[in-house]
């Protein structure tokens, strides 16, 4: 009994340790999964902080409930990402919770990293060693899930509402969902082959299983949450990238237009949609899963719907801007043919057989300035071009040819007013030049004839010198004039009349259509000479009398800055019709009345000058020396003195003279004094040519221009000019008197169908307005009904028309736009450039041309251009960077037009100091 009892003694203590072990290996394990669970679920989320439940039900394929979990977490700190690199080698062989989603930004100690390895080693233990055939199940399973993904990524490039992408996502979840618990179940049922032992510990082994799987699952969800956003995220990066790569004509406005409003109703009206097709789709997931998919479903409809409403916005703006073009150029399209004179059935281009028949001033001049074209390969963007404000003493009244005080430094002498004449810049200059403090929109025509703004020719020595005789006075803020002059201080109208009635021939308006104003001060004499009809071309130096002519553009009086010095004027010969000079202090009758001998060039045989000037009228010594030298000069010259009249409102007289018709008064001559001019002399070439003391022979030949006058006005208007015969070639090729009709046939439909409606231009508020190349003057004449002047410029180096213009009974001026026109800034309404700027570009740069035409408009004025395309396109970037507003650009044929309106902006730099 007692060897019984001692033998039983050990057994059971053996037993009893066994069991211990058994046990405690059994509370470590559980202790240590313990851990392992509160590891993966230790994030709670950031939306809350107190005690959160989470279940989930999970189907088998069959649609029955394979088993439900729940676990209660309590919030703990959030910990970092798990070091990528860790799992780089073997990735397959870890379990899908081991790596977290990207942005589960979480920190990790290195105790936590501790209880991982040894949680991954329990894992080990308990379930043992996946088998090749599960390793390949889920390596197909994640690659039908990288499948379905590429397939969601085209899927949403070639769509633009994501509908087919949550569907798409749906169904992939559901997949997903049911090859895990696939996979849960083969893990059971081999768990249960391999364990062996106490069946108290396999139960809990079980338990423990089972309670750890909805972590796996939710691992997986997590991980497969982050895939698919970041899917959505690289969805709406190829989307944009392939729309922006589209071009928009190839998008239907209207589709757009659909697919925006749709975009805008769906995250409204089709949510409960959405939600209803969902719950029926996942109608055996529990409430809060639902949430979870319906909150990822809305991120990704949320991270999606922006960019594609942002794009198609984008899209619909563009569609906007291209469908304004194609009206502006279906518009421009309907004028055009409404005309009958489209961009491709134009007036043909300018003959290549030109030179074999007309001459120019480049040709005429003896002493023409030779200009190069600028061969350097500056390639400076012209959107980008830098603008200053010029700095020079002048300011607002910059004239370049004129202020240039590096050229006037090194004049020799004055005597001949040189200091007076044009003196440009070797280079044209491209800064702007500053407006007026207060400078205010120009007061319209006729108001303008009587009163301009302060503040816009803010002189005040010419009123202070000259207000006695009524040319300006100053009226708060107000320059006013009363019309008068020093010789009709009671008016211009009452001084023209008188003029009239002194000689009946004048016959203003119709025998006198173009009339020179010498030293015209305000030019109130061709302000109100309008009121008869009479196109007047003033002109006066930049001199002492402080801002004449700039007083006569601001009223909208024609006039130009220029004085008789040493060069012949820029007009043809045998072009005025009359020629007036009241109180002018020119010294006619020195150095062999060369002067004189200067109005006798521009003067048409049987045209008359008046001189109303003291020596007429009055009786000091000084004067009676100057009218004996008149009367000797001009009887000298041939010209017959007329009359001389007396006006007792006024108390001045005025001397009127005559040039001969014929040439006979010139062979009678006893002395050859002043000389006739050589045969070679050309009396039109006038560019940079000097002034010579001699005569020209007046033209007798019934087929040359000026022996006949023309038809009064308007009949000469459109008239082609009898010197105009058939055996002459036109500008354009044609026999010249076709040619002249054709053009001006052209303009006129082009100006009543385009230009007077299909430009966007009042022409109520323009007055002053300069044809840049103007060929016959077509352009002008079309415009003769609106009550507006049209400076006509031919330039130096094309055919000579200039006398044609005059002849028709309109006026012009020679010049070179290589350098700066004679005019003061902001002088006229509109410029019209008819193939200017693409014949202007073989000799020098648009910068310093397109910085002229900023000088000359007025803020507010209009450009005109019709050119050649690339020309076209290069004017309409420089005008861009000088901040004009571009109406219209059209093209066709290599034909262009342009339409652009200047603003106020001026640079807040000023040009350096060279």
């Amino acid at each position: 009994m007692a060897i019984g009892g001692k033998s039983r003694g050990p057994r059971r203590s053996s037993s009893v340790s066994y069991a211990s072990t058994v046990t405690t290996v059994i509370f470590v394990s559980l202790c240590v999964l313990a851990v392992w669970m509160l590891i993966p679920n230790s994030v709670s989320s950031p939306q809350t902080t107190a005690r959160t439940t989470i279940r989930a039900t999970v189907t088998d394929t069959d649609g029955d409930i394979a088993f439900s979990g729940s676990n209660d977490e309590q919030p703990t700190k959030i910990t970092e990402d798990k070091d990528k690199a860790v799992f780089e080698d073997n990735p397959d062989q870890l379990p899908d919770d081991a790596v977290k989603p990207d942005d589960d930004k979480t920190s990790e100690s290195d105790d936590d990293k501790g209880k991982d390895s040894v949680v991954e080693e329990t894992q080990r233990g308990l379930h043992g060693k996946e088998s090749a055939e599960e390793r390949e199940k889920q390596k197909q399973s994640e690659t039908q899930i990288s499948k379905e993904s590429v397939l969601t990524q085209n899927q949403q490039t070639k769509q633009i509402i994501p509908r087919e992408v949550e569907d798409n996502n749906k169904q992939t979840s559901n997949e997903e969902t049911n090859k895990v618990n696939q996979e849960e179940n083969n893990n059971n049922s081999n768990n249960n082959k391999d364990s062996s032992g106490d069946q108290d510990q396999i139960r809990a082994v079980e338990k423990q299983q089972v309670d750890e799987k909805p972590k796996e699952r939710r691992g997986d969800k997590t991980k497969k949450k982050k895939k698919k956003k970041g899917d959505d995220k690289s969805n709406k990066k190829m989307k944009e990238t392939t729309t922006m790569n589209v071009k928009p004509k190839e998008y239907d406005p209207e589709r757009l237009k659909n697919d925006v409003t749709e975009m805008e109703d769906e995250p409204k009206g089709n949510k409960q949609q959405q939600n209803q097709e969902q719950q029926r789709a996942n109608a055996s997931f529990s409430d809060e899963t639902k949430d979870k998919q319906n909150e990822l479903l809305n991120t990704m409809q949320t991270d999606t719907l922006p960019s594609l409403l942002k794009t198609s916005t984008n899209q619909e703006t563009a569609e906007k801007d291209i469908q304004n073009e194609g009206q502006n150029q279906e518009s421009q399209q309907q004028n055009e043919s409404t005309t009958g004179d489209s961009l491709d059935n134009s007036i043909p281009k300018e003959s290549t057989e030109l030179k074999k028949t007309w001459k120019s001033q480049k040709i005429q001049s003896d002493n023409e300035k030779e200009r190069r074209r600028d061969e350097s390969d500056d390639k400076e963007s012209f959107y980008g071009y830098k603008w200053h404000l010029c700095n020079h003493t002048t300011g607002p009244d910059y004239i370049p040819c004129l202020d240039n005080l590096k050229a006037l430094k090194k004049l020799k002498t004055t005597r001949h007013f040189e200091h007076r004449e044009r003196h440009c810049p070797e280079e044209g200059p491209t800064c702007l030049v500053p407006l007026p403090v207060g400078y205010k929109k120009p007061i319209s025509w006729p108001k303008s004839r009587n009163k301009i703004w302060y503040h816009n020719v803010p002189h005040t020595k010419l009123a202070e010198f000259k207000g006695h005789q009524n040319w300006v006075k100053v009226s708060g803020e107000f320059l006013t004039f009363p019309g008068g002059g020093t010789q009709f201080i009671h008016g211009a109208l009452h001084y023209i009349d008188f003029l009239q009635q002194a000689i009946p021939n004048i016959k203003w308006g119709k025998r006198s259509r173009v009339v020179l104003d010498v030293g015209c001060g305000v030019a109130s004499f061709g302000g109100f000479l309008f009121d008869r009809d009479v196109l007047t071309m003033s002109f006066a130096p930049k001199d002492e009398h402080e801002a004449q002519v700039q007083f006569a553009l601001e009223r909208g009086i024609p006039a130009i800055s220029a004085v008789m010095g040493s060069q012949r004027l820029p007009f043809p010969c045998n072009v005025f019709d009359l020629v007036h000079c009241a109180r002018c202090r020119v010294p006619w009758h020195i150095e062999n009345g060369m002067l004189l001998l200067e109005l006798n060039r521009v003067l048409r045989p049987g045209g008359y000058f008046v001189w109303s000037a003291t020596p007429v009228y009055q009786k000091l010594s000084e004067d009676v020396e100057i009218w004996k030298a008149m009367l000797a000069l001009t009887k000298s010259i041939c010209w017959e003195l007329v009359t001389i009249k007396k006006d007792k409102l006024n108390s001045i007289a005025a001397a009127i003279y005559q040039k001969p018709t014929t040439n006979e008064c010139y062979d009678k001559r006893p002395e050859n004094n002043p000389p006739m001019c050589d045969e070679k002399d050309d009396a039109n070439a006038v560019w940079h040519v000097p002034l010579r003391a001699c005569m020209h022979r007046v033209p007798i030949n019934q087929v040359e221009r000026g022996a006949r006058w023309p038809a009064n006005w308007p009949n000469r208007l459109q008239k082609a000019p009898y010197w105009l015969n058939r055996s002459q070639m036109g500008i354009y090729g044609k026999p010249a008197p076709q040619d002249f009709t054709k053009d001006y046939e052209h303009w006129t439909r082009v100006v009543s169908k385009l230009y007077m409606s299909g430009l966007g231009i009042s022409w109520s508020n323009v007055r002053n307005v300069m044809d840049m190349r103007a060929v016959y003057g077509g352009f002008a004449a079309a415009l003769k009904d609106i009550n507006i002047w049209v400076m006509n410029v031919v330039n130096f180096d094309s055919p000579d028309t200039l006398p044609i213009i005059y002849e028709r009974g309109l006026f012009g001026i020679y010049h070179d736009w290589c350098e700066s026109f004679s005019t003061y800034p902001r002088s006229y309404d509109l410029l019209h450039a008819d193939h200017l700027f693409s014949k202007l570009k073989t000799r020098c740069k648009l910068q310093p041309a397109l910085a002229e035409v900023d000088r000359i408009v007025r803020p507010g004025g209009k450009l005109i251009v019709r050119d050649e395309s690339d020309a076209i396109s290069e004017v309409e970037n420089l005008l861009k960077s000088l901040h004009w507003e571009v109406h219209l650009t059209f093209s066709k044929d290599q034909e262009g037009i342009l339409s652009a309106q200047k603003g106020d902006w001026r640079p807040t730099t000023y040009q350096a100091v060279i």
